[in-house]
């Protein structure tokens, strides 16, 4: 395997744009009354001043929560391309590098709804600074890693920290704001994700290229401590404290069956293409579907014996909630095809048309641009169209793939820079009417006491429906390239991607058309 083709390979665990949030948007009058008497009632918060926000939280304690958010995603991106090079100084092997990313990804996965708990028993505000204290003390040791094996030690520790941080961020959003101003926090969330997979892409290269102070590829983990400190200096002073009025113990059997489900899902199909599909990929994933089920049945009996002191992981009467239902039901093949997007890109741009790691994340600029800038206007578009803007954006989306396809095929291979940003600012633009407004469907009807866990939940199954995008259309990619090549392996399976974005689009009418 080319060095190459590690970078590229990696991104898949990455995750993308944008993940969660946790928003009360309703479809009728009767249910935005529920959701807001719920947040006021149910939910402590601590450090409210007159004349703020109605839950109490101020712009720049918004603009903190956002840091902290962006530190996980950028992350995710900015390890990519320093791959090579630490495998040169590491003398780490393909599969070896590939426990660098998929560690940090499947410890972030399965730690996620563990880390929405136990904010909403001991508090969001001080796991947000435990999370934000330990990303960067884990940064800290990554960066300083003697071999690959310490690095993944580190990088795994890191995928921990990550999951304690992000879920207070959309806990902290749903849990100390109403109205418009969950809608703004909201889209500002969506298009600090857009941001944040670009910044890293690039950020990455630019830091392996500068080698600051001989520091090489150790400077895309070092850079996190500074900012790091930063957010602890500012969530002390600026993040009110919430947390739910009627905290339960943590659910052992719960959490471990559920660690248990994601592992053997997930681990083989992060780790299965770099080790060759191995015995042991096929075996964990064997054991998933048992895994799963006892996962259910155990979550399911602690529900509805109804006991305030053995609350499930996840109560699956979350799922009774129309808009938890339905909305995950689409993020599911929206983050499937993101996933397997940002992989096959990867591995085309730098494989196929050699661009370099900066050029490669130059390329995606005009969709982050897109996202963010759409995000913003998200509020205003969906108070005028509602749900109906999922479906459009799913269109707008499909065309700027579909638009991309036909410019590979008619000028492969001697594409540069100048030739993409038209199919793939229209992706960009696609995704930023979906992903915020995603957001505030799932998560709209969640009791403020469960923020954290519906928070958790949303995160766990766009993180993980990216590893089964990167698995599944990843192999598809790689299978038609050893027999048609790079060109026609990239557009048959942006082919596929429309037809999943297509399938986004009909889910979509399945939503009620009012939004909160």
């Amino acid at each position: 395997m080319s060095d190459t083709r590690i970078r590229a390979q990696a991104l898949p665990t990455s995750t993308p744009p944008t993940t969660t949030s946790t928003p009360p948007t309703t479809a009728t009058t009767t249910t935005t009354t529920t959701a807001s008497t719920s947040t006021s009632t149910s939910t402590t918060v601590r450090g409210q001043a007159p004349g703020k926000d109605p839950a109490g939280l101020t712009a720049p304690g918004l603009i903190t929560i956002l840091l902290g958010s962006a530190l996980p995603m950028i992350d995710f991106f900015i390890v990519n391309v320093a791959l090579p090079a630490m495998g040169r100084d590491l003398d780490a092997s393909p599969a070896v590098l590939e426990l660098v990313v998929a560690g940090y990804g499947v410890a972030y996965a399965v730690l996620l709804v563990l880390g929405g708990r136990l904010g909403d028993t001991f508090g969001r505000r001080r796991l947000f600074l435990v999370g934000m204290a330990a990303f960067g003390v884990t940064s800290l040791a990554c960066g300083l890693a003697p071999d690959a094996w310490t690095l993944v030690g580190a990088r795994v520790a890191q995928g921990a920290a990550a999951a304690l941080l992000l879920p207070q961020v959309l806990a902290t959003i749903q849990a100390t704001t109403s109205g418009p101003h969950r809608a703004r926090a909201l889209s500002l969330y969506g298009a600090t994700g857009g941001l944040s997979m670009v910044a890293g892409q690039i950020l990455g290269g630019v830091l392996v290229a500068a080698d600051l102070a001989g520091t090489g590829w150790r400077a895309v983990f070092l850079v996190n401590v500074p900012v790091a400190l930063l957010g602890l200096a500012l969530a002390a002073r600026t993040v009110p404290e919430t947390r739910s009025d009627r905290p339960a113990p943590v659910d052992v059997a719960g959490t471990v069956l559920l660690a248990l489900s994601l592992v053997t899902l997930l681990l083989p199909l992060t780790e299965g293409r770099a080790a060759g599909w191995p015995l042991w990929t096929w075996v964990l994933l064997a054991l998933f579907p048992p895994a799963a089920a006892a996962f259910f049945v155990v979550e399911r009996r602690l529900d509805a014996a109804g006991r305030p002191d053995r609350v499930p992981l996840v109560p699956p009467s979350l799922f009774a909630l129309p808009g938890l239902r339905r909305g995950l039901a689409l993020v599911v093949p929206f983050s499937t095809g993101f996933g397997g997007f940002m992989f096959v890109v990867a591995v085309a741009l730098q494989e196929g048309l050699r661009f370099g790691p900066v050029a490669a994340g130059v390329a995606l600029v005009p969709m982050a641009v897109a996202f963010f800038c759409v995000s913003l206007a998200g509020p205003r578009l969906a108070a005028r169209f509602g749900s109906r803007l999922i479906t459009v954006g799913a269109v707008v989306q499909g065309l700027g793939l579909t638009v991309l396809a036909v410019t590979v095929l008619r000028g492969w291979p001697d594409l540069d820079v100048w030739a993409l940003p038209p199919g793939i600012a229209l992706a960009g633009f696609g995704q930023g009417l979906q992903l915020p407004l995603l957001f505030r469907i799932v998560l709209a009807e969640v009791p403020a006491e469960r923020a954290g866990v519906g928070s958790g939940v949303m995160v766990t199954t766009q993180q993980s429906a990216m590893a089964l995008g990167v698995a599944t259309l990843g192999t598809l990619f790689l299978s038609v390239e050893s027999v048609a090549g790079m060109r026609d392996a990239l557009v048959t399976t942006l082919a596929v991607q429309v037809a999943a974005i297509a399938l986004t689009a009909l889910l979509s009418l399945r939503l009620p058309r009012a939004v909160g």
